[in-house]
């Protein structure tokens, strides 16, 4: 008996009850993933699913025998991920029994009436759950049975999460699906359009600059000739000015209306003279230039140092360190921090 059990024993005595086997523990007790030793396991049927007993013994024969939750099973499908969790005999009749899994939290309450709707039932599980880990929260964690349940209650928490990643997924499918149908649909007749209008008003730059260039000459020369009348204009009055001696002499009457109509004359110039923009088109579909702005770098390295104290260049900066020093590089004025975390 002692020599069947001989691998089980040293397993169990490795990792304790219900503790897990590492790679290397395994190639110290010499024994493969392929090879069933008798004793007493659990598994799971699959990744976050419930643990399940596993015995293995062997009759007198030699013949192998295997239960999982009680039933007959063949012993090289439940070996592989049964292997490398030993449990004691104890816990096996234990939770045989009826009994919860060391170190495992306690099933949330009421969860045989779950509602039938997914989302409700997995909120309740939720629900039930979060009530339990936050009183757990208020405790310190000072003993290896705290700390595996603290471990348990982590990847509890963490597949309610996956399988609301899933459910929300699945419920979401259809939506995107006919989302994508309608962006489909929609897709050429929104961008093409865009896309056209923009040629055709990159076609029309090279005119509206060639207009702007004489509408800039016409400025000029039309600035000058306002230039000019202004001058006459002001000369004009300061000579009716200065000939003015009886309000009603014709000659005084004539010189101030001369002042007048120049000055006028000098307006109008300075009307012609301001600046029109280019344009084409009627109203409602009037095409114009307009200038947009942005930067051409000249000097990187000044540039770097001109932006070194902004927000999204320090954040950026951050981003390219961390990626750095996680690939193993050095940079210059950065430090590798570590810390650890339960994870």
């Amino acid at each position: 008996m002692t020599t069947a059990y001989a691998w089980y024993f040293k397993a169990l005595e490795l990792v304790g009850d219900c503790g897990e086997l590492s790679r290397d523990q395994m190639k110290v007790l010499g024994v493969s993933e392929a090879d069933p030793e008798a004793g007493f396991y659990r598994r799971r049927a699959h990744k976050d699913g419930p643990w399940q007993t596993v015995a293995i013994w062997f009759d007198a024969k030699g013949k192998r025998y295997c239960l999982v939750d009680g039933k007959v099973t063949e012993a090289e499908s439940a070996w592989t991920f049964a292997c490398r969790n030993p449990i004691s005999e104890a816990t096996y009749h234990a939770v045989r029994g009826g009994q919860e899994w060391p170190g495992e939290p306690a099933p949330a309450a009421a969860l045989s009436n779950l509602p039938a709707d997914p989302f409700e039932a997995l909120k309740a599980e939720f629900e039930s759950d979060k009530e339990i880990a936050e009183t757990f929260l208020k405790t310190t964690i000072t003993t290896k049975e705290q700390a595996d349940k603290a471990a348990s209650w982590t990847k509890r928490l963490s597949a309610i999460a996956t399988k609301a990643i899933s459910l929300h997924k699945v419920e979401k499918q259809p939506s995107l699906d006919e989302g994508r149908k309608v962006d489909e649909k929609w897709r050429d007749l929104k961008e093409e359009p865009k896309e056209l209008s923009t040629k055709v008003k990159r076609h029309m730059d090279a005119y509206l600059l060639e207009e702007q260039r004489k509408e800039r000459e016409r400025q000029a020369v039309a600035q000058r000739e306002a230039d000019r009348i202004r001058r006459e204009a002001e000369e004009a009055a300061r000579k009716a000015q200065d000939v003015s001696t009886n309000p009603n002499d014709p000659v005084d009457l004539a010189a101030k209306a001369n002042a007048e109509q120049l000055a006028k004359e000098a307006a109008e110039a300075e009307r012609e003279a301001q600046a029109r923009n280019a344009t084409a088109g009627r109203t409602g579909s009037r095409v114009s230039l307009r200038t947009f702005v942005s930067a051409r770098i000249t000097d990187y390295d000044k540039a770097l140092v001109a932006l070194k104290d902004h927000p999204e260049m320090k954040a950026l900066v951050e981003q390219l360190a961390n990626r750095a020093i996680r690939s193993g590089h050095d940079l210059a004025g950065v430090e590798r921090f570590e810390e650890q975390r339960a994870a």
